[in-house]
Protein backbone atom coordinates (compact mmCIF):
# COMPACT_ATOMS: atom_id res chain seq x y z
CA UNK A 1 0.00 0.00 0.00
CA UNK A 2 3.04 2.61 -1.18
CA UNK A 3 2.04 6.01 -0.97
CA UNK A 4 -1.56 6.10 0.92
CA UNK A 5 0.03 9.40 2.77
CA UNK A 6 -3.32 11.16 3.94
CA UNK A 7 -4.82 8.61 7.40
CA UNK A 8 -0.93 8.82 8.55
CA UNK A 9 -0.10 12.29 7.59
CA UNK A 10 -2.43 13.15 10.36
CA UNK A 11 -0.13 10.90 12.23
CA UNK A 12 3.03 12.75 11.83
CA UNK A 13 1.48 16.35 11.84
CA UNK A 14 0.70 15.59 15.19
CA UNK A 15 3.14 14.03 16.35
CA UNK A 16 4.84 17.29 15.88
CA UNK A 17 1.53 18.98 17.41
CA UNK A 18 1.83 22.53 16.56
CA UNK A 19 5.03 22.70 14.57
CA UNK A 20 3.25 21.69 11.24
CA UNK A 21 4.92 24.22 9.10
CA UNK A 22 7.55 21.60 8.08
CA UNK A 23 4.72 18.92 6.70
CA UNK A 24 2.39 21.57 4.78
CA UNK A 25 0.98 19.30 2.12
CA UNK A 26 3.52 16.83 2.47
CA UNK A 27 5.74 19.10 0.15
CA UNK A 28 9.06 18.95 2.23
CA UNK A 29 9.21 15.72 3.39
CA UNK A 30 7.41 12.63 1.54
CA UNK A 31 5.07 9.92 4.10
CA UNK A 32 4.96 6.37 2.95
CA UNK A 33 3.20 3.97 4.89
CA UNK A 34 3.44 -0.20 4.29
CA UNK A 35 3.29 -3.47 5.73
CA UNK A 36 6.22 -5.12 7.88
CA UNK A 37 7.56 -7.81 4.85
CA UNK A 38 10.72 -7.46 3.75
CA UNK A 39 8.95 -7.11 0.41
CA UNK A 40 6.68 -4.50 1.32
CA UNK A 41 9.42 -2.75 2.92
CA UNK A 42 11.80 -2.75 0.12
CA UNK A 43 9.04 -1.86 -2.73
CA UNK A 44 8.80 1.63 -0.33
CA UNK A 45 12.48 2.11 -0.66
CA UNK A 46 12.79 1.85 -4.37
CA UNK A 47 9.79 3.94 -4.76
CA UNK A 48 12.29 6.57 -3.17
CA UNK A 49 15.60 6.01 -4.09
CA UNK A 50 15.37 9.34 -6.57
CA UNK A 51 13.61 11.05 -3.51
CA UNK A 52 15.11 15.00 -3.18
CA UNK A 53 13.36 15.42 0.32
CA UNK A 54 13.39 13.36 4.02
CA UNK A 55 10.79 10.46 4.11
CA UNK A 56 8.98 8.80 6.29
CA UNK A 57 8.68 4.91 6.90
CA UNK A 58 5.96 4.34 9.35
CA UNK A 59 4.79 0.10 9.36
CA UNK A 60 1.21 -1.30 10.21
CA UNK A 61 3.36 -2.15 13.18
CA UNK A 62 3.72 1.32 15.13
CA UNK A 63 0.15 2.88 14.09
CA UNK A 64 -2.44 -0.35 14.12
CA UNK A 65 -4.66 -2.38 12.08
CA UNK A 66 -7.09 0.28 12.08
CA UNK A 67 -4.13 1.89 9.46
CA UNK A 68 -5.76 -1.14 6.97
CA UNK A 69 -9.32 -0.37 7.73
CA UNK A 70 -8.87 3.60 6.97
CA UNK A 71 -9.62 5.04 9.87
CA UNK A 72 -7.76 8.35 9.66
CA UNK A 73 -9.86 9.66 12.78
CA UNK A 74 -8.63 6.74 14.93
CA UNK A 75 -5.10 7.14 13.68
CA UNK A 76 -5.91 10.93 14.42
CA UNK A 77 -5.96 9.93 18.00
CA UNK A 78 -3.80 7.56 18.40
CA UNK A 79 -0.62 9.41 17.30
CA UNK A 80 -2.14 12.93 18.54
CA UNK A 81 -0.57 12.17 21.67
CA UNK A 82 2.61 10.97 21.12
CA UNK A 83 5.27 14.04 21.63
CA UNK A 84 8.87 14.19 19.36
CA UNK A 85 10.82 14.70 22.80
CA UNK A 86 13.91 12.75 21.07
CA UNK A 87 15.73 11.72 17.75
CA UNK A 88 18.15 9.03 16.85
CA UNK A 89 20.93 9.72 14.70
CA UNK A 90 23.41 7.07 13.98
CA UNK A 91 26.08 8.22 12.61
CA UNK A 92 28.92 5.75 10.45
CA UNK A 93 31.65 6.30 8.62
CA UNK A 94 30.08 6.75 5.61
CA UNK A 95 30.72 10.22 4.41
CA UNK A 96 27.33 10.89 3.08
CA UNK A 97 26.20 10.83 6.90
CA UNK A 98 27.27 14.53 7.18
CA UNK A 99 23.75 14.95 5.00
CA UNK A 100 21.95 14.43 7.95
CA UNK A 101 23.59 17.76 10.09
CA UNK A 102 20.91 20.37 8.12
CA UNK A 103 17.98 17.69 8.65
CA UNK A 104 18.53 16.63 12.00
CA UNK A 105 19.43 20.22 13.55
CA UNK A 106 15.98 21.72 11.63
CA UNK A 107 13.58 19.31 13.35
CA UNK A 108 15.47 19.87 16.42
CA UNK A 109 15.06 23.75 16.09
CA UNK A 110 10.81 22.96 15.01
CA UNK A 111 10.38 20.51 17.70
CA UNK A 112 12.58 21.03 20.74
CA UNK A 113 13.75 17.41 20.02
CA UNK A 114 16.90 16.18 21.99
CA UNK A 115 19.44 14.72 19.60
CA UNK A 116 21.13 11.77 20.58
CA UNK A 117 24.12 11.30 18.23
CA UNK A 118 24.75 7.90 18.43
CA UNK A 119 28.46 7.23 16.81
CA UNK A 120 29.40 4.11 15.41
CA UNK A 121 32.01 1.94 17.40
CA UNK A 122 35.36 1.88 14.75
CA UNK A 123 38.61 1.68 14.85
CA UNK A 124 39.29 4.46 12.00
CA UNK A 125 38.48 7.90 12.77
CA UNK A 126 36.37 8.31 9.88
CA UNK A 127 32.97 8.06 12.22
CA UNK A 128 34.18 10.60 14.87
CA UNK A 129 34.96 13.05 12.13
CA UNK A 130 31.83 12.88 10.76
CA UNK A 131 29.75 13.50 13.97
CA UNK A 132 32.24 16.32 14.76
CA UNK A 133 31.05 17.51 11.81
CA UNK A 134 27.43 17.43 12.91
CA UNK A 135 28.04 19.09 15.81
CA UNK A 136 29.58 21.91 14.71
CA UNK A 137 26.64 22.16 12.37
CA UNK A 138 24.28 22.20 15.17
CA UNK A 139 26.61 24.39 17.19
CA UNK A 140 26.78 27.27 14.25
CA UNK A 141 22.98 27.23 13.79
CA UNK A 142 22.75 27.61 17.45
CA UNK A 143 24.88 30.22 17.74
CA UNK A 144 23.47 32.06 14.34
CA UNK A 145 20.04 32.04 15.85
CA UNK A 146 20.24 32.40 19.35
CA UNK A 147 18.50 29.16 20.33
CA UNK A 148 19.67 26.26 21.89
CA UNK A 149 19.81 22.87 20.24
CA UNK A 150 20.06 19.88 23.02
CA UNK A 151 22.12 17.18 22.04
CA UNK A 152 24.77 14.51 23.10
CA UNK A 153 27.14 12.05 21.67
CA UNK A 154 26.63 8.32 22.80
CA UNK A 155 29.18 5.78 21.48
CA UNK A 156 27.52 2.04 20.20
CA UNK A 157 28.59 -0.89 20.60
CA UNK A 158 28.69 -2.05 17.00
CA UNK A 159 30.95 -0.52 14.31
CA UNK A 160 29.34 0.97 10.95
CA UNK A 161 28.76 -2.54 9.59
CA UNK A 162 26.73 -3.63 12.55
CA UNK A 163 25.19 -0.68 14.59
CA UNK A 164 21.61 -0.72 12.49
CA UNK A 165 20.92 -4.16 14.45
CA UNK A 166 21.10 -2.68 17.55
CA UNK A 167 19.10 0.40 17.05
CA UNK A 168 15.78 -1.22 17.76
CA UNK A 169 16.41 -2.11 21.34
CA UNK A 170 18.93 0.86 21.91
CA UNK A 171 17.81 2.14 25.54
CA UNK A 172 16.83 5.89 25.11
CA UNK A 173 12.92 7.44 24.79
CA UNK A 174 13.46 8.39 21.06
CA UNK A 175 10.36 8.93 18.90
CA UNK A 176 12.14 8.78 15.60
CA UNK A 177 15.45 7.57 13.65
CA UNK A 178 16.74 9.23 11.02
CA UNK A 179 18.87 7.56 8.34
CA UNK A 180 21.06 7.75 5.05
CA UNK A 181 19.77 5.26 3.00
CA UNK A 182 22.30 3.30 1.06
CA UNK A 183 24.21 4.56 -1.94
CA UNK A 184 24.20 1.59 -3.97
CA UNK A 185 23.35 -2.48 -3.23
CA UNK A 186 25.88 -4.63 -2.93
CA UNK A 187 25.56 -8.49 -2.71
CA UNK A 188 24.70 -8.70 1.07
CA UNK A 189 22.04 -5.95 -0.09
CA UNK A 190 20.49 -7.81 -2.48
CA UNK A 191 20.32 -10.85 -0.59
CA UNK A 192 19.55 -9.97 2.40
CA UNK A 193 18.29 -6.62 2.28
CA UNK A 194 19.78 -2.74 3.03
CA UNK A 195 20.60 -2.25 6.51
CA UNK A 196 17.49 0.68 6.18
CA UNK A 197 15.15 -2.30 5.44
CA UNK A 198 16.01 -3.82 8.51
CA UNK A 199 15.95 -1.09 10.67
CA UNK A 200 12.42 -0.13 9.16
CA UNK A 201 11.20 -4.06 9.85
CA UNK A 202 12.38 -4.16 13.57
CA UNK A 203 11.29 -0.40 14.64
CA UNK A 204 8.88 0.80 16.99
CA UNK A 205 9.10 4.41 15.60
CA UNK A 206 8.97 6.11 12.50
CA UNK A 207 12.32 5.88 10.55
CA UNK A 208 13.08 9.17 7.99
CA UNK A 209 15.58 8.75 5.78
CA UNK A 210 17.55 10.77 3.50
CA UNK A 211 19.56 10.00 0.00
CA UNK A 212 22.99 10.30 -0.23
CA UNK A 213 22.85 12.74 -2.94
CA UNK A 214 23.99 16.28 -3.35
CA UNK A 215 21.12 18.23 -4.35
CA UNK A 216 18.98 17.18 -1.67
CA UNK A 217 16.07 20.00 -0.78
CA UNK A 218 17.07 22.29 1.67
CA UNK A 219 14.49 23.12 4.92
CA UNK A 220 14.07 26.27 5.67
CA UNK A 221 11.94 28.29 8.01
Amino acid sequence: MVGSTFPFAFGIINLFEEKTMIWDNNEDIRLEYCGTSKRAIQHVLDACRQERRPYVVITQKELGDQCYLGKSAEIEQTTKETKLSAILVPVTMLEEEVYKAEICTYLARKTGAHLILLRANDYGSKAKRNIQRIITHIQTISERTGETISYEEQVAKGDSFSIHKELQNYPSEHQLVLLTASREYGLDDWLFGPPEQYVIRHSNVPVMLINPRADLFSLCD
